[in-house]
């Protein structure tokens, strides 16, 4: 029989596809077979209808699987929609029914899943409660607006606190949950329905019209419309990663926006920027730039970071709209793009160019008495940031920040160090990246319009520096463009050492500027310690203002980090092995624990102790993707696991010293500078501690850091 695709809409649930993915594998295949013939047509007489005994909602039906297992569907009794919910062995099927009502709420349109068990009103001993309630100043009208269901007004009238709040996020539908923390958190009503996105609908909602539901944002969060087989079964096979169906209002109205310019967006870790930016790829090169020659570039700072954006981007883009998606991290384009126009330099980076600056440092004055590390800092962020090729701009230079005050002689003093480093280079045809990246740049501006990217889309842009935005900015010059430039970062995982304002590399963000704040990756517990790294310490909006973590909450619940402490890495070896073998005992897969370290010469050490235990390893390289078919223990440096996430992490060896990393910190004689480096090796262990899903372990040996 053929589908009926434009006469019925079948749906499916998040809660179907997490509840699919604890069945067996052997018993997943017959659920397969029935999704297919129902995604063909549900309204087959072969599809056998029960009325659920008991069940508090009349429009849903248990459908036969097997002799085990049951389905559980809603059909409402106006329109030809079918929305798969939940699968299970038959009297637990049935138990999940009993008490869920699904109605499309009064005021956003929304439809909503809701345990009418669990909105009992509160006892008469909370009710007698002097105390006010956290929600006490908001009206119905206002409960309503933010989602919250009609029949759970009276639970969130008694909610008196934030912990409160938390207690019920699990019955509470999520939208509603979400603005009643930013109400919580200090937002007004005007200020949460913008952050939530909540959109204008007609005064008089049809709570009767499915379809028209399901194309609502707060629906699409948790409910999809499978299309055809070849989706259906790509989402089946990977049930837990609903990152490629499911879209937060916030980033879905990210995703598809129409915009006049350039777009930022920030988020702290787990809020689902790279999330956003991928999918941001796909709409534009299928539904805004469909030409067979239109590009869509998609950048970011590390090799290792292309590869897993890669890989991940395959997995939602058809083929034909994934060919003209071309990933690379941006020094890999410069690379390719100069070797084009005949560019004879090599590009090089600072663990290359010792032996130059060994060389220039012979030429530096005796009496300034200046460190190596002023010389190479003075280097970066004056000389190369402002583009200085000579002693006389080198006078002209503002040197804001720097901490170590220079007079006209003593700058005249030490420019010939810069002299003979650009000599050393020059003689062994080197060039540091930030002089590729701006000899691209001049390129482009001779050649003109020579590129086929209509858009470029930039992830982790904290890490980028200003002339890596001015080239991005020449590679789609600002002429009126639209959807030219999407921008997503974060100030607090900064982990390198460039700071822009993207205003001044030709890039306007005004009105363009959007924030992400619910984690969806990490337990709340785990964000809270994460976030404690970072506290008091002023972080870049990437544009000239300052980002704070404000209403930034994660969904998930657990224990805290467990922070242990012992008195030799032999020690703390055998405690992180017990703790593996205890993940074992439980059933955790070894592939989805990763042990991450500060330095990879320390990683090789634990790697080594870990195999002797009978441990088979895996190493996440630099250069490419993580391969999860892989048997084996992940290992991996702070910095490579950016990007990456895992049920269980393992942070060891964080001592003092090591994190943060003494020799980072030491030959500075600029106290800013010594700040901006600590907050980097605060920002390395935040972003560590957040690429767990579950649990984190902590361990040092010896004297532990400060940080922690």
């Amino acid at each position: 029989m053929q589908p009926l695709a434009n006469e019925i809409k079948v749906a499916i649930s998040s809660d179907f596809l997490k509840a699919f993915s604890m069945i067996p594998h052997k018993q997943q295949s017959k659920v397969r077979e029935f999704l297919e013939k129902f995604r063909m047509n549900p309204a087959a007489a072969v599809i056998n209808y029960e009325k659920i005994q008991q069940c508090k909602d009349p429009n849903l039906r248990s459908v036969r699987i097997d002799n085990t297992y049951r389905g559980i569907v809603l059909k409402p009794e106006v329109g030809n929609v079918f929305l798969l919910l939940w699968v299970d062995h038959h009297d637990k099927a049935y138990q999940w029914a009993e008490n869920k009502v699904f109605s499309i709420h009064p005021e956003t349109g929304g439809l909503q899943v809701v345990d009418v068990q669990q909105a009992a009103p509160p006892s008469t001993a909370d009710t007698e409660d002097q105390q006010k309630g956290l929600f006490h100043d908001l009206k119905d009208k206002h409960l309503l607006q933010l989602g919250v269901p009609e029949a759970f007004l009276p639970l969130v009238r008694g909610i008196k606190n934030e912990d409160d709040l938390d207690r019920h996020e699990a019955v509470l539908p999520q939208e509603a949950y979400e603005a009643l923390f930013l109400y919580a958190a200090g937002y007004s009503i005007e200020d949460v329905l913008r952050e939530v996105e909540k959109q204008e609908v007609e005064k008089e909602v049809d709570t009767g019209d499915f379809i028209k539901a399901l194309e609502n944002p707060d629906t699409m969060r948790r409910f999809h419309v499978v299309e055809d087989a070849l989706e259906l079964a790509e989402i089946l096979n990977a049930p837990l990663e609903q990152w490629r169906v499911f879209l937060h209002p916030s980033q879905r109205k990210i995703v598809e926006k129409h915009a006049n310019g350039p777009v930022r967006v920030l988020g702290g870790a787990g809020t689902g920027k790279t999330v956003c930016a991928m999918h941001r790829a796909r709409h534009l090169a299928q539904n805004v730039f469909k030409a067979e020659g239109d590009r869509i570039l998609f950048t970011t700072f590390t090799r290792n970071l292309a590869a897993d954006i890669r890989e991940n981007l395959r997995k939602i883009c058809p083929v034909d709209v994934l060919k003209r998606i071309e990933v690379v991290n941006l020094d890999a384009w410069v690379s390719q793009f100069l070797k084009k126009n005949g560019y004879e330099h090599t590009i090089v980076y600072e663990d290359d160019t010792r032996d130059c600056w060994t060389n220039a440092l012979n030429v530096a004055p005796k009496g300034l008495d200046l460190p190596e590390a002023f010389y190479r800092d003075e280097w970066e962020q004056i000389i190369q940031t402002q583009g200085i090729s000579s002693g006389d701009d080198y006078m002209k230079a503002s040197r804001l920040g720097r901490g170590r005050k220079l007079n006209r002689v003593e700058r005249k003093a030490i420019w010939p160090v810069f002299e003979e480093y650009r000599a050393q280079l020059n003689e062994k045809g080197y060039k540091e990246a930030i002089d590729a990246i701006r000899d691209a740049r001049v390129i482009l501006q001779s050649k003109g319009s020579v590129l086929p990217y209509k858009a470029v889309i930039v992830d982790e842009g904290q890490d980028m520096g200003a002339e890596a935005f001015k080239l991005i900015r020449q590679m789609i010059p600002a002429d009126g463009s639209m959807n030219d430039i999407f921008i997503v970062g974060d100030g607090h995982q900064r982990i390198y050492r460039h700071k822009v304002v993207l205003g001044q590399c030709g890039i306007n963000i005004k009105g363009r500027s959007h924030k992400l704040r619910i984690n969806y990756r990490t337990t709340d517990e785990t964000r809270k310690w994460a976030v404690k790294l970072l506290e008091g310490r002023k972080i870049d909006d990437l544009d000239a203002g300052v980002d704070d973590q404000k209403g930034y909450k994660a969904l998930l619940h657990g224990n805290p980090p467990q922070v242990v402490n012992l008195p030799s890495m032999a020690e703390e070896t055998d405690f992180i092995v017990k703790h593996l073998k205890q993940l074992e005992s439980e059933g955790v897969p070894i592939n989805s624990v990763c042990l991450v370290c500060r330095t990879h010469g320390l990683l090789v050490q634990y790697e080594a102790a870990l195999q002797s235990a009978g441990f088979t390893t895996y190493l996440i390289k630099r250069s490419a993707a993580e391969n999860r078919s892989t048997p084996g223990l992940r290992l991996a440096t702070m910095h490579r696991v950016k990007g990456l996430e895992f049920d269980h992490l393992i942070i060891a060896g964080v001592n003092e010293g090591i994190v943060p990393l003494q020799m980072v910190l030491e030959g500075q004689d600029n106290p800013l500078a010594v700040e901006e480096n600590e907050l980097r090796e605060r920002a390395l262990l935040y972003v560590a501690a957040t690429r767990a899903k579950k649990n984190v372990l902590v361990t040092s040996f010896g004297k532990k850091s400060r940080l922690i």
